[in-house]
């Protein structure tokens, strides 16, 4: 049990967001000095450790509920976040830059807590935690992220038919706005051809894109009305801050990896070596294992709780969190990871 608690290290982000909203001034930022300073710093002196579990270990923990409440706990944590944020916003007087930086805090939030804990939910089988996924994705204004990551990216990661899976070479700010785009645009095509097959009308509630459009504008809507149209304009900054901490995660996780085509026109299998990874223990406590790519991308539903190290996964040389600070200064991040990325190809 004690080894499971320290998964309770990953509510040092939100505890590090409500300090920085409520304290403001240098300490606005909040969340982000806790992903982007201090775990990347520790990460630099600690590799962590490959070891997986054992047969019995995991069947315990597979079925341990503590894990599962730790995911579930993220929503109102996240909502509440946003209500203080605002709260504060309405009711303190800021400057521009405590502004941005609380942007910056909030948003981080909603990509960390919103987006990837609504990523490991909407991988699971029940309605309810599917509901809590969707929940977890609206403030991103993500929602679609539901269709297109499970239908779309675990079919097709690793080749060009995947927007969401970069390629040798490409910088990141291109590559925000092909898997921005692509990946909606792909989503709208999965839930046709769902239709299609089902024999349903593409204009009907049976449409989960549609409803995932409604809803958001409702979202928006809401706080328009309610606490002013200059709220809805920081709700729109709040969930572009998170999708790009997705899509930036997207971005390292599978850069340069790519799965060749066999003489049938078939890609080849989805394995272990098209994942970048990384055992860094404070990145995989605070991603909910989201760093074991690998063993995600094999069996999907697998609980982040029970993935394993591959020996044959490429591993990162620095943690996912310190990968995408420095894949943010294009000219380090290829001069670390090219000549990996081109070792791998000639393997």
């Amino acid at each position: 049990m004690w080894k499971d608690a320290k998964y309770l290290l990953a509510y040092a982000l939100p505890i590090g967001g409500f300090w920085g909203l409520f304290q403001q001034g240098v300490w606005s930022p909040g969340s982000f000095y806790i992903a982007f300073v201090i775990i990347p710093v520790i990460e630099l002196f600690s590799k962590g450790t490959p070891e997986n579990l054992s047969e019995g270990e995991e069947l315990e923990k597979a079925r341990s509920p503590f894990f599962d409440w730790l995911l579930y706990l993220n929503l109102p944590i996240l909502y509440g976040a946003i209500a203080c944020f605002f709260y504060v916003m309405l009711n303190q007087s800021l400057s521009n830059a405590e502004i941005i930086g609380s942007v910056l805090n909030i948003g981080i939030m909603i990509g960390s807590m919103g987006i990837n804990v609504g990523h490991e939910l909407g991988h699971r089988s029940t309605k309810l935690e599917q509901t809590l996924a969707k929940m977890l994705l609206l403030p991103a204004l993500y929602m679609h992220f539901f269709i297109e990551h499970n239908k779309g990216h675990h079919k097709n990661v690793g080749t060009d038919a995947d927007p969401a899976s970069a390629r040798r070479g490409e910088l990141i700010y291109t590559f925000w706005w092909k898997s921005i785009s692509g990946s909606y645009l792909h989503a709208w095509l999965l839930e046709r051809e769902r239709l299609r097959k089902e024999g349903q009308p593409f204009w009907s509630l049976k449409n989960e894109m549609l409803i995932f459009q409604f809803l958001q504008l409702l979202y928006l809507g809401a706080i328009g009305v309610f606490l002013g149209w200059q709220m809805a304009l920081y709700a729109l900054g709040l969930a572009l801050v998170g999708v790009l901490l997705l899509e930036s995660v997207n971005y390292i996780e599978h850069y340069g990896l790519r799965r060749k085509l066999l003489a049938n026109g078939r890609y080849e299998s989805v394995g272990p070596h098209h994942s970048w990874n990384s055992d860094h223990d404070l990145g995989r406590i605070f991603l909910y294992e989201l760093t074991r790519h690998s063993d995600h991308h094999y069996k999907a539903t697998r609980k982040y709780q029970v993935l394993r190290h591959w020996e044959e996964s490429p591993q990162l040389p620095i943690g996912y969190p310190g990968a995408i600070v420095l894949s943010l200064v294009p000219p380090l991040w290829f001069a670390l990871m090219n000549k990996r990325v081109k070792e791998l190809e000639q393997s």
